[in-house]
């Protein structure tokens, strides 16, 4: 009866461990997150803005002014192009890091199949 108290208690002692080292991954892959877009920042805002803005503007003086209409039809398609290229950046860096996520997730399970691997022998 008390050995097997004893193993209860390891094993609950076993799992509060692991909690807390799921906690901690958690916690880290939290602020990985974080650091490449979760939440826009002011940068972000202020740029979408300016954007925004530049676009407003030059379509609006294209309409009005027939002179400037060429100049600032080109004006807005460049800032549509910067856009875009933007966009795709901020693209390929989220798919960078779902790779990198993937990669670790398939590394864990390899490992953990072999550990299982052995203690079934």
């Amino acid at each position: 009866m008390n050995e097997t108290n004893e193993h209860f208690e390891n094993e609950i002692e076993d799992l509060k461990q692991e909690l807390e080292h799921f906690q901690q991954e958690k916690e880290r892959v939290r602020a990985i997150i974080g650091q490449i877009g979760g939440v826009p920042k002011f940068r972000t805002k202020l740029f979408n803005a300016i954007f925004i803005l530049v676009i407003v503007v030059s379509v609006f003086i294209s309409i009005i002014a027939s002179e400037l209409r060429l100049l600032m039809i080109e004006v807005a398609t460049v800032t549509l192009s910067l856009k875009i290229i933007y966009l795709i950046h901020c693209q390929m860096r989220i798919n960078h890091f779902k790779f990198w996520i993937l990669s670790s997730i398939e590394w864990r399970l390899t490992e953990m199949r072999k550990e299982i691997k052995q203690l079934k022998t």
